[in-house]
């Protein structure tokens, strides 16, 4: 009987040893890095409890919040759609909806302007019906959905394309009616792409800042966000900026371990 050779796994298993320490490395050290020049400030507690820390924080968690509920009602049946159709229109919003992805976030605040603001195509409606949006808390909500809603709508379309459609059809042909359908089968079995766009999105939006600046701006209780609030205490006092960056990035990472380990969770069990 002849031998068989290695493996590709094998082959591949040292590079992919090296590949992996040298990137652990060089995520973990910098982020090792802020949270120990952070922790070796004076002051540290007094400046996660500073107003300017409290109002940025108490902003980020409502907008992200926001953001995250228009994110999934309207981006879970858009992506559903997106999913289950092929028609040509399809097929070309599915292509604009990785645009914002692209983007630069200045590019998408300037734009955001150039549509909402004053001056912009929308302006004069807008203005008549008594809304103003630039620089508001509600610009920065749109800032926020803007670039993060495409990170949940791609991971959702995944999730529902990974669904059989005999599936769906085996369940109405016994009687289910199709919302009873999406519920107890569709949505469960998708469960683990929804909730893993979840946490991209979420992320993607409490970190905004390009397109929050440009349209929203940096106003202290109003459109300031953690991320622009780090700007702020950068230009005078590296040690809040430091204790800014290390609240936002350990809440970030138990956001994202949580939604993680819910979407490993074992789903189908619950059919």
């Amino acid at each position: 009987m002849r031998s068989r050779g290695p493996s590709s796994s094998t082959i591949w298993a040292p590079a992919g040893l090296s590949a992996t320490l040298v990137y652990v490395a060089f995520v973990g050290v910098p982020v090792l890095g802020l949270l120990i020049k952070a922790a070796q400030q004076d002051g540290f507690g007094e400046s996660l409890a500073s107003p300017l820390t409290v109002q940025a924080l108490r902003l980020s968690l409502q907008t992200s919040a926001i953001s995250v509920a228009v994110m999934v009602a309207f981006g879970t049946p858009f992506a559903l759609f997106l999913a289950r159709s092929e028609s040509r229109m399809a097929r070309a919003v599915d292509v604009l909806v990785e645009l914002p992805i692209v983007l630069p976030p200045v590019v998408v605040g300037l734009a955001m302007l150039m549509a909402f603001g004053r001056q912009g195509i929308l302006g004069e409606p807008l203005a008549s019906a008594g809304i103003d949006l630039p620089f508001t808390t509600t610009a920065v909500v749109f800032a926020q959905v803007f670039v993060a809603a495409p990170f949940y709508i791609r991971s959702a379309k995944l999730g529902f394309q990974s669904v059989p459609g005999e599936f769906e059809d085996i369940s109405q042909t016994l009687g289910v009616s199709p919302l009873m359908t999406f519920w107890r089968l569709t949505l469960p079995l998708a469960a683990p792409s929804l909730l893993g766009g979840l946490a991209l999105g979420w992320a993607r939006a409490i970190s905004e800042f390009g397109a929050t600046i440009m349209f929203a701006g940096n106003l202290p209780g109003r459109t300031q966000t953690m991320p622009l609030a780090i700007l702020t205490a950068l230009e005078s006092d590296l040690g809040s900026a430091l204790a800014l960056s290390a609240m936002l990035l350990a809440g970030s990472a138990l956001v994202l371990v949580v939604l993680g380990l819910a979407a490993r969770r074992n789903w189908q069990g619950r059919l």
